[in-house]
């Protein structure tokens, strides 16, 4: 999500280029051509990296005619019909599973969950046969997003893979999606964009998304310096506020376990403020990053010095769902949360309680 004030953010369905991804789109390129093409792929890393648009880039290119391909991996022309069908969320042989259709299934949109009634509907879309006799293409985007139930009834999909037909999962967390989806798909892992890479993404966004003139110049660069990688990260920080929101979370991690209660409490009552949209999100986000960062740096510890970090990561994340879930307070999270992290920074350096 772009910062405050800015434009919207254009639909991945639209992007016909695709930067930083070259050998994924080759290995998908080789695939097709080898007349081999796998059923399902999961397309796998970080949010905001770019794999909803690689998405609708492979799909393009299987509903594309041969004279609509430009020769490229995976190029398709885009004035063609099929990118203008496919840009319109028109392609008659192209389904998307996606908290926007999810949301047309509720009463007070937009949705949270993809429910396994958005998943089954969108799924009788290969129960019919294909327009002109062509390819079919599904996309969900993305998976954690769907229920229990929903991920059921998309693995049955998976099983029984319909005739001329590719299915594409996007997963900002593939080691977390059910086994038996992810034994039945071939998995195309997508790496962190470069800081270049996410400069010349977001220049290529306009003033709209990135402020112009030299301010917006350094709030650019700054923001893809801290984006880690990921473009959707980077949209948030267009904003001095959010990065100064990031300095200050970064700060406070870098102080544990001796973190200053008075500025844990500043931190919550602003991430309470549900006013200002992404804020808790980028939070939450930059703890995890952390915590990651801190177990990359301490493997050498033992699993049995890591695991209650990993740990602490998992229940932070199930805590803060509820709390968005139930809309409860946020501070008392806040609050319990850096107290958390700074028992179990004690105890991983050996000076915890006994």
């Amino acid at each position: 999500m772009a910062g405050e004030g800015s434009g919207a953010v254009p639909h991945p369905r639209t992007q016909t280029d695709l930067v930083g991804h070259g050998a994924a789109e080759v290995a998908f390129a080789e695939a097709h051509g080898s007349g081999r093409l796998h059923h399902a792929w999961l397309l796998g890393g970080q949010e905001g990296i770019g794999k909803a648009t690689l998405a609708y880039r492979v799909a393009r290119y299987l509903l594309a005619t041969a004279a609509e391909r430009d020769g490229e991996a995976l190029g398709v022309d885009p004035s063609s019909r099929t990118s203008r069908q496919v840009a319109a969320g028109s392609h008659p042989n192209l389904v998307v599973l996606d908290l926007e259709t999810a949301s047309a299934d509720v009463e007070r949109p937009p949705a949270k969950t993809i429910s396994v009634k958005t998943a089954r509907r969108a799924l009788s879309f290969f129960g019919a046969t294909a327009a002109n006799g062509g390819h079919r293409v599904a996309i969900v985007d993305c998976l954690e997003d769907l229920t229990v139930a929903a991920a059921n009834a998309l693995l049955k999909t998976i099983e029984e893979p319909p005739a001329n037909s590719t299915i594409l999962l996007v997963s900002h967390a593939p080691q977390r999606v059910l086994p038996t989806i992810r034994s039945r798909c071939r998995k195309l892992m997508l790496s962190p964009l470069g800081p270049e890479n996410v400069r010349r993404v977001l220049a290529s966004l306009g003033t709209d998304i990135v402020p112009d003139g030299e301010g917006g110049v350094a709030v650019l660069e700054r923001a893809a310096e801290q984006a880690e990688g990921s473009v959707g990260r980077a949209l948030t920080l267009i904003d001095p506020k959010r990065l100064a929101l990031l300095d200050e979370i970064k700060a406070l991690l870098e102080l544990l376990p001796n973190v200053p209660l008075l500025r844990v409490l500043s931190l919550a009552e602003r991430l309470a403020d549900r006013r200002a949209e992404g804020d808790f999100e980028l939070a939450l986000d930059a703890v995890q990053l952390w915590a990651s960062g801190q177990i990359r740096a301490g493997a050498a510890l033992g699993a049995h010095r890591l695991a209650p970090l990993a740990e602490l990561c998992d229940k932070v994340a199930d805590a803060a769902g509820s709390v968005e879930t139930y809309n409860l307070d946020r501070r008392p999270f806040v609050v319990s949360m850096f107290g958390d992290l700074a028992e179990v920074v004690r105890d991983a350096a050996g000076t915890g309680s006994r």
